[in-house]
C-alpha cells in the first residue's frame, strides 16, 4: 500500500498521484479535496481526515474506507464497488448512484438517496447507521436504502419529506414510523419476515464493517416503503 500525505496537495494533484499508481493507498491529512478517487476501479482506498464532495463519484469496482465524516455528494452516479464511512455523512449520497454500496456509520444529511435507480444486474444500496436529513429517497427510482437509527436522541429516524417523488426501488427504515408523513405515492408497511430476509445480507455486511450485530439490529420493528404502482412517473424508467 502506498501512502500519500494529501497535507499540501490541491484536489487535482492530489488525484494525479493516485490515479498514477496500481498500488493501493492510503492517504492521510486529507482536507476538503474533491473528486477523490473518481471513475476508480481496481484498487482500495484508506482515507484518514475529511474528503471533500464528489468523493468517489462514477467509482467503478474501487472500495474506499474513510476513517473520519464526509462531504456532500459521496458516491454520485457510482456504478459498483464501496464506500465505507466511519463517521457522518452530508448532504446527497449516493446521487444517481446505479450500482455499488454505500455504508455510513454515523449520521447523513439531505436528500440522502436522491435519484438512485437500478440498472441491469445493478442494485445499489445505501445503508445510514445513524438518522437521515430532509428529503431521502427523494426521485428514487431503484436499488435500496435502509437506515437503521442506531443514535441515542430523540429525533425521528428521518426528518421531513422522505420518499417525496420516489417511482421505484424500497426503502427500509428501522422504526414504526409513528407520526412520519409520507407521500400519498408511496405505501409503507410493517416488514414482514421476507422483507427483512431481501436486507439481511447488506445489513449484515454493514455490521461486519462497522462492529455491529445483525441479528439485534434486525430483531427490531423495520417500515418498508415502496411506490404505489399507479405513479404515472414509473413508466418513464425503463430501470426501476
Amino acid at each position: 500500500m502506498v501512502s500519500l500525505d494529501a497535507k499540501a496537495l490541491n484536489h487535482q494533484s492530489l488525484n494525479q498521484q493516485i490515479k498514477s499508481v496500481d498500488e493501493n493507498v492510503k492517504l492521510i491529512n486529507v482536507l476538503g479535496q474533491r473528486f477523490i478517487a473518481a471513475g476508480a476501479a481496481d484498487k482500495s482506498l484508506d482515507i484518514y481526515g475529511t474528503p471533500g464532495n464528489a468523493l468517489g463519484a462514477y467509482l467503478n469496482g474501487a472500495v474506499i474506507n474513510v476513517y473520519g465524516n464526509a462531504q456532500d455528494a459521496v458516491g454520485d452516479t457510482m456504478n459498483s464497488g464501496q464506500i465505507n464511512v466511519f463517521g457522518n455523512i452530508g448532504d446527497a449520497p449516493g446521487y444517481a448512484m446505479r450500482g455499488g454500496r454505500i455504508y455510513v456509520k454515523g449520521d447523513a444529511g439531505y436528500r440522502a438517496g436522491i435519484h438512485m435507480k437500478a440498472y441491469k444486474e445493478h442494485l445499489p444500496v445505501l445503508i445510514i447507521g445513524g438518522k437521515a436529513g430532509s428529503f431521502l429517497g427523494e426521485y428514487q427510482a431503484g436499488g435500496i436504502i435502509i437506515v437503521l437509527g442506531l443514535t441515542d436522541d430523540d429525533k425521528d429516524i428521518v426528518a421531513n419529506f422522505p420518499c417525496t417523488g420516489m417511482h421505484g426501488g424500497k426503502m427500509f427504515l428501522r422504526s414504526k414510523c409513528e407520526g412520519i408523513h409520507f407521500p400519498h405515492q408511496v405505501t409503507a408497511a410493517s416488514a414482514d419476515a421476507e422483507d427483512i430476509d431481501l436486507i439481511r445480507g447488506y445489513v449484515s455486511e454493514f455490521c461486519e464493517v462497522f462492529g455491529y450485530d445483525a441479528d439485534e439490529i434486525l430483531n427490531a420493528d423495520f417500515t418498508v416503503i415502496t411506490p404505489d404502482s399507479r405513479n404515472p412517473y414509473k413508466q418513464m424508467y425503463v430501470a426501476n
